[in-house]
């Protein structure tokens, strides 16, 4: 053996290692032979310790997001934006703009501008954002029907996520995002470009909100009803697949209830002052004075923004489902329920907090709360909760129909109402076929099934058997967008 120096025997060493390794590569490569273009892209391990991957589900009532393994979201914040048009905007309100820009970006809150091409906007996102009244700001929402028509909001809304409440860069993280089980190839092929061409995200995968909602409840198959902010759907859940084909979805979800809820007080009277429309003057220790405000450029958008989330928590606060079918004089002498608005002023609810949940089973009764007549032309199409179940289940092959039903999730925030379970499960039960065993399950914890989409996609992406399935930023480069479609089928 020749004579080494000490220093260069670690290098020695490290260079027999190599050898080696080239050897027993070639070995592997002869007995299994894989092309070589099998060696071009090794399977990159985006999760692990390293670095999170970031799970995102922008809804359309609120975007949810945060570091996969963990059991909540980070940041959740409204799915829409506040919105002012620059371009008709006076020069002294422009330098009034600047200032308040200044305080906002302070505050954390920043302002987006949309595409040169249309009209020059200011975009506020955030809870922050939104509740700070501003002159001609328009609440806009990016989503309509559970389908995206704005990608200039959405691109505000993930940027807002990343930057301002997350604090990441999106360049380090591999990015899962929940999409309805209904979303069409176009709008994937959208995502997954303005993913890795904007945010140059190193991997991307795409799961239906179903499929994680039945991931989060420990199933792979199941029967999902999410009923969330702008609509409610029904998909069943196969094997880790949705089946297309069994997909049902209604209109009615949290933001109509929160419209029948405010035009039946409308219709007793009862006015519900936005926040910004009046301050309270403490004219003797504990005794207070409302003094209305009044804010001529205040838009109409924004005003009922403002209403519909009093109204919104009046709703989570004193509704319950009915344990039967609402009957006006079974619930005419019904005990009242106060709640107190931010006004000071005191209201009391009764039969309202019974029939507003109820729309759910039986949506023609909201063509009985007064104002709800645009609702008419739609109100013949729209089924009850219970129909759709059983609807979407006999689409379904027959021999898994006995498994959904003894498995329907109940996931999304409206889901989250008192008594709902109780009387989907008894409903059900006196509709569906004699031989099947109906069994409604819903976590206990309102906060797991308001966030189930979230929780689901959290799991899957910390999964050490999901890693291989990231849609990789050299797959998108060699095969375009259009193979986002095999590898998130």
């Amino acid at each position: 053996m020749p004579f080494s120096l000490p220093w260069n025997k670690g290098k020695e060493r490290e260079g027999e290692k190599r050898r080696r390794g080239k050897k027993k590569r070639a070995k592997w490569k002869r007995r299994t032979k894989i092309a070589p273009r099998a060696f071009i892209y090794p399977v990159v391990m985006y999760g692990g310790d390293e670095v999170s991957a970031i799970v995102l589900d922008l809804g359309s009532h609120t975007c949810k997001a945060g570091y996969a393994g963990e059991d909540a979201p980070k940041a959740v914040f409204p799915s829409v934006v506040g919105s002012i048009d620059q371009t008709g905007i006076t020069d002294d309100v422009k330098s009034e703009r600047d200032m308040e820009s200044v305080s906002d970006s302070k505050n954390g809150v920043r302002s987006f501008d949309s595409d040169k091409t249309k009209a020059k906007c200011k975009l506020y996102v955030g809870s922050q954002a939104l509740g700070y009244r501003r002159d001609h700001m328009e609440v806009l929402s990016p989503i309509k029907d559970g389908v995206i028509v704005d990608w200039d909001i959405v691109d505000s809304i993930w940027d807002h996520a990343f930057r301002d409440r997350l604090l990441i860069d999106p360049t380090e993280h591999p990015m899962l995002l929940a999409e309805p089980s209904f979303n069409s190839p176009q709008q994937r092929e959208r995502t997954a470009e303005l993913m890795f061409e904007k945010y140059k995200v190193p991997a991307l995968f795409l799961a239906k909100n179903a499929v994680l909602t039945s991931f989060a409840s420990g199933r792979a198959t199941s029967l999902v009803v999410d009923s969330g902010g702008g609509s409610t759907t029904v998909a069943p859940v196969h094997d880790g697949y949705v089946l297309q084909k069994a997909v049902l979805t209604s209109p009615i979800g949290g933001e109509f209830l929160t419209e029948c809820m405010m035009k039946s007080l409308e219709s007793k009277g009862i006015t519900i002052k936005p926040r910004y429309a009046f301050k309270r003057k403490e004219i003797r220790p504990g005794e207070f004075q409302t003094v209305d405000l009044d804010f001529p450029n205040t838009t109409e958008s924004y005003r009922l923004y403002s209403q519909r989330v009093i109204a919104s928590d009046i709703k989570e606060s004193v509704c319950r489902a009915p344990d039967t079918a609402f009957d006006e004089s079974g619930y005419a002498n019904i005990p009242m329920t106060p709640y107190e608005l931010p006004d000071g002023q005191i209201i009391e609810i009764g039969a309202d907090r019974f029939k507003t949940p109820d729309i759910l089973f039986n949506p023609s009764l909201a063509l009985r709360i007064p104002g709800m007549e645009s609702f008419a032309d739609s109100a013949p199409s729209v089924r009850g909760l219970p129909q759709m179940v059983i609807e979407s289940i006999n689409k379904c092959d027959v021999d898994i129909r006995r498994e959904l039903f003894s498995s329907i999730l109940l996931a999304g925030g409206t889901a989250s109402m008192q008594q709902l379970k109780e009387r989907l499960e008894k409903d059900l039960i006196e509709e569906s076929p004699q031989a099947a065993r109906v069994k409604v399950l819903a976590s206990g914890n309102a906060t797991e099934r308001r966030f189930s989409v979230w929780i689901g996609g959290s799991i899957l992406a910390s999964l050490g058997s999901f890693q291989q399935m990231w849609f990789s930023k050299a797959e998108f480069e060699e095969h375009g967008t259009s193979y986002i479609q095999r590898k998130c089928p």
